[in-house]
């Protein structure tokens, strides 16, 4: 699904137009990547945690030529979604098993 596949259900969910909606969806994902940006985590209740997540600095290889190179420490943007969103999930991927 593209953000245009979002902008779509929920124009067709809301009954609204396509331009407002868009303009909501895209200060929406500016929203939280500025919140994310200033080291905000970012809750929606009943959904999810948008939060930047740190990745300890670790040695890797460098297969070409054998070697160990230092991977340094670096900050990533995640989603952590919530205990309805997990059960949601699991029990649609479930059924669709069954």
């Amino acid at each position: 699904m593209r953000k245009a596949d979002v902008i779509a259900g929920i124009t067709a969910k809301t009954g609204k137009e396509k331009e407002p909606t868009e303009t909501i969806v895209d200060a929406l994902f500016k929203v939280v990547q500025s919140s994310l940006v200033n080291g905000e985590d970012v809750f929606v209740r009943g959904f999810g945690t948008f939060l930047v997540k740190k990745r300890a600095a670790k040695i890797g290889r460098n297969i070409t030529k054998n070697t160990a190179v230092k991977i340094p420490e670096t900050h990533i943007p995640a989603f952590r979604p919530g205990d309805d969103f997990k059960n949601k999930v699991k029990m649609a991927v479930k059924e669709q098993a069954a």
